[in-house]
């Protein structure tokens, strides 16, 4: 069976190009897809379990629901744009949803899944606001945020990411971090790796191990499958 997984679309709204395309793409997804991981930042942001479900969403909700329908299992890795996404998403689209990094088995092989955002540990900036965010406090918070008020909020931590990501990417070497991080999973048993986060699409394989950055759909379309046991890093067009 095939397994795809897919990361860092920062969906906005419905007309725009890239949720165009990824509906397109979950919406012909190969019948023998078993399993959709989802590594974050599918959404520009998205934070709790909003009531009604945020209008320009809907749309791309309603495909996931036809992926599940489908029988295609969901798991949702929440980024830095989508988190305490919990009960929403396993009461509406049966998804298994994880807060942090998991290790799955997949065709025999150990594999890291995550979303990438805690990879660079030199970026203590974003470590404590990230901590902050994630606090059970705001978790305990964002049932009574008016949707108003998050869609303020999430205008606010757009700016702020676009307006810091090309100071980081000038500031740190990805590859490398990525790749030394990978090392240090391998070294702890891993077979694979696959992370989002960065918008760099890598696939690298070194003595039977390998490590894969999604890259993005906002303009580069790429995606990962595994497909008989073999991971590759495809792009949809």
């Amino acid at each position: 069976m095939r397994k795809i997984f897919v990361a860092d679309a920062h969906l906005r709204a419905p007309q725009d190009h890239n949720y165009r395309t990824l509906i397109r793409f979950l919406d012909t997804l190969p019948p023998d897809t078993d399993t959709l991981y989802l590594l974050g930042d599918l959404f520009e942001f998205w934070i709790g379990n909003p009531d009604p479900v945020y209008r320009h969403y809907r749309e791309f909700v309603d495909c996931l629901k036809g992926v599940r329908r489908r029988g295609v299992r969901i798991v949702y890795f929440e980024g830095n744009h989508d988190f305490h996404l919990e009960r929403f998403f396993t009461e509406q689209l049966e998804a298994e949803v994880h807060d942090g990094a998991a290790l799955v088995e997949i065709g025999g092989r150990r594999v890291y899944l995550c979303h990438g955002d805690e990879v660079n540990r030199e970026d203590r900036g974003y470590r404590l606001f990230r901590g902050l965010l994630r606090h059970p406090l705001v978790k305990a918070l964002v049932p009574i945020f008016p949707q108003r008020l998050a869609c303020r909020l999430a205008e606010f931590l757009s700016r702020r990411s676009r307006s810091q990501h090309g100071l980081r990417a000038s500031r740190w070497d990805y590859r490398s971090i990525l790749e030394s991080f990978a090392r240090e999973r391998f070294a702890q048993g891993c077979d694979v790796v696959i992370t989002g986060h960065f918008h760099l699409p890598i696939i690298s394989h070194v003595e039977g191990k390998t490590l894969i950055c999604l890259g993005d759909w906002i303009s580069q379309f790429s995606y990962a499958q595994c497909l008989d046991g073999e991971f590759t890093l495809e792009t949809f067009s």
